[in-house]
């Protein structure tokens, strides 16, 4: 392979942008402490974080596979491998394919029961890049896919999936809702054209109150949750540090500006972050 034909499937699964695996990443390690009451082991650990990252790449192909035929009139994606030509469906589908089951490996090393949830997840990820066709909250499904970590860290921790988490994947859901619109309120004038639904074009002058309400209920779930089970100062201070930077969110997307609203989504990690590290803070002192 060359330098050039590697650097595009770099580009295919978005290298060169972490922020969206680690959107991914922090409630689903999050969710390891939480199932372990405490450090989950590095195992599990390594296992979560490299599967997220294949998981999401993988993510990545099939998405643009699935909206090459829309991107080409959006801007910022028009120059995307699949979408301009540089690499074919087929070749993005098998570099998909092979990062799914490198994913799935690290899955067997768990339990069965985490295995039996990986299908589930690989179906919600399959379905997702489908819905904007035929859903008005696409956004929600891909709530549902992106906290699909959630189960699975209980899976692998616990062989169950208790009810504890999926009111975690609620929560986390809401957050998602949130920032996924963020992102669709940049493209929305693009979408609009070619007939892609998207939570920012359903909402429309409601789009900001619903994001507001949405970080809103994912930190209320969430501290609900956390209070009752770790060391509540350190966590209840990780909540607030999260609620002054989804305020700081709406001052950057009460504009409806293009720039406002990509740079508010692509700060949600630091947000997620932070109830990350309150978790894993509040355990510590338990």
């Amino acid at each position: 392979m060359t330098a050039g034909k590697f650097q595009l499937y770099l580009d295919l699964i978005r290298w060169d942008r972490p922020a969206g695996w680690l959107l991914l990443l922090w409630p689903t390690l999050a969710a390891l402490w939480i199932a372990a009451g405490g450090f989950p082991g590095w195992q599990l650990i390594a296992v979560f974080t490299l599967g997220t990252f294949l998981m999401r790449s993988a993510g990545c192909c099939v998405n643009d596979v699935a909206d090459r035929d829309f991107d080409r009139h959006v801007k910022r994606t028009a120059q995307r491998p699949v979408t301009s030509g540089a690499l074919s469906v087929r070749q993005a589908l098998l570099f998909g394919a092979f990062l799914a089951l490198l994913a799935f490996a690290l899955v067997l090393t768990t339990t069965a029961v985490a295995v039996g949830w990986s299908f589930a997840a690989l179906a919600i990820a399959l379905l997702y890049p489908y819905a904007k066709r035929h859903v008005s909250m696409p956004q929600a499904v891909l709530g549902v896919a992106f906290s699909f970590g959630i189960p699975m860290a209980f899976a692998a921790v616990q062989s169950r999936v208790p009810l504890l988490a999926w009111i975690l994947l609620l929560g986390n859901l809401f957050w998602v809702v949130a920032y996924d619109t963020e992102y669709a309120m940049v493209d929305r004038d693009d979408d609009l054209k070619i007939g892609i639904r998207t939570s920012a074009i359903t909402l429309g002058r409601a789009d900001v109150p619903v994001v507001m309400l949405s970080y809103a209920l994912y930190l209320a779930i969430w501290a609900g949750v956390l209070v009752q089970r770790v060391a509540a100062p350190l966590v209840l201070l990780a909540i607030a540090l999260a609620v002054a930077q989804a305020l700081w969110h709406y001052a950057l997307i009460r504009g409806r500006t293009r720039e406002g609203c990509f740079k508010a989504f692509c700060l949600n990690h630091w947000l997620g972050f932070t109830v990350f590290a309150g978790v894993v803070a509040g355990h510590a002192l338990l």
